[in-house]
């Protein structure tokens, strides 16, 4: 932990951990390209198909601290082992599902050890890294998701069109195997393992500053989502040819790769002092999209700044809840962990019903308007939660 550099078998650990976030964020992305074929095939209305995706979302963000919670004092090792396995039977019995009740409590199941998967991944490439590499770890491992989405999606979605959506499953089914096989060699056998109460845990809920930095990733994938959710009409407002939407959206994701890369370089050194006036520019580039997207060049390279800003977010509040966590309850960092997936999620609900609400109101690019009050109320946040850090190193100096 004293090292500064990044071990051949450091390396392969996160390598194995990006594999696993992938696989989750396959799994968990792509019913959205295949819910019409899923509708279809199980005889049911688009409308009663995305339930799929929301009751995978609110499972998630209910479920996750609760699980991590209980199951604190599990040998983590063996735990995600175990959960990988039930990753992959889940996959598989959705293959064979003949109904949307069965295919609905698949998914709720596979949300729950989603959530869980995620946030130990996290622990563990925050523990078993050096502390000065711990943000470039963290970064790698969210760059599964990344992937998820820019070929782990599109490949899942090819595979329904061909062969129906039970193949997708197969193909999860089958990532999720790999993932099991690469975690079986690779992850260390020497693991943290705390034992505490639920009671322990939860009350890491009741610190403000807790709360506090809960709601700073909360509100910066809000205000993205505000204006994401109706990029599609977005693009044509701005007269993208119908056939141009989905190689933008393709190139959206792979620009988001570099956000994350960038994510892993602002965390390492004065993360929260930086987001502040990361959430800034962030609140520019959505707000000056109520502009620039009257001219079809100029409105894509914003849109491309938009995807660039959207998760530099995601390595800093990760490392720095669980670092509060270490300083209010050290028995509290599974629940830490679990905190910023489950932030996104809300963030994302929130924004895209917010952005929701404007569009229906009027205007189509007030939605941009939103995304950059949203973004300011984010660096607000993070302003004040890096004012009470410094106050606290002052007074720890002191005595």
């Amino acid at each position: 932990m004293h090292s500064t550099k990044l071990s051949k078998q450091h390396w392969l650990l996160i390598l194995t951990l990006s594999l696993l976030t992938f696989v989750l964020g396959t799994s968990e992305f792509v019913i959205v390209g295949i819910l019409t074929d899923i509708s279809s095939s199980l005889h049911m209305t688009n409308v009663k198909a995305g339930t799929l995706v929301s009751a995978f979302a609110i499972t998630f963000a209910i479920a996750t601290p609760l699980v991590m919670s209980a199951t604190s004092h599990f040998p983590k090792r063996k735990w995600m082992l175990f959960l990988i396995g039930s990753f992959i039977v889940l996959n598989a019995l959705c293959v064979i599902s003949t109904s949307y009740i069965m295919l609905l409590a698949l998914r709720i199941m596979t949300a729950i050890v989603t959530g869980v998967l995620i946030s130990l991944a996290m622990i563990v490439a925050s523990e078993t890294m050096p502390i000065k590499k711990r943000g470039l770890a963290i970064s790698f491992v969210f760059g599964g998701f990344t992937l998820a989405n820019v070929v782990g999606v599109p490949i899942g979605i090819v595979i329904a069109e061909e062969y129906g959506w039970n193949a997708t499953f197969m193909l999860t089914t089958f990532l999720g195997g790999l993932a099991f096989l690469a975690s079986f060699f690779v992850l260390p056998h020497r693991l943290s393992q705390v034992r505490s109460s639920i009671r322990d845990q939860f009350s890491l809920l009741t610190k403000p500053r807790i709360l506090r930095a809960f709601f700073i990733p909360a509100l910066g994938f809000g205000a993205t989502y505000a204006v994401f959710t109706y990029l599609v009409p977005i693009l044509k407002e701005m007269g993208a040819p119908n056939n141009s939407v989905s190689i933008i959206l393709f190139c959206y994701g792979f620009i988001s790769i570099f956000s994350n890369i960038l994510a892993g370089k602002i965390a390492s050194h004065n993360a929260i002092g930086r987001l502040r006036f990361v959430f800034l520019v962030q609140a520019v580039v959505l707000t000056s999209l109520f502009w620039t997207t009257n001219q079809f060049v100029l409105g894509l390279i914003n849109i491309g700044l938009m995807s660039l800003m959207a998760i530099l977010l995601t390595t800093s509040t990760q490392l720095y809840l669980i670092d509060l966590a270490g300083i209010y309850q050290p028995k509290a960092t599974g629940l830490a962990a679990s905190l910023m997936p489950v932030a996104s999620n809300l963030g994302i609900a929130f924004g895209s019903a917010l952005g929701g609400i404007v569009y229906h109101q009027g205007n189509l690019m007030n939605v941009t308007l939103v995304g950059g009050i949203v973004a300011v109320c984010a660096s607000l946040l993070t302003f004040f939660s890096h004012h009470l850090d410094q106050k606290q190193k002052t007074q720890l100096h002191r005595s």
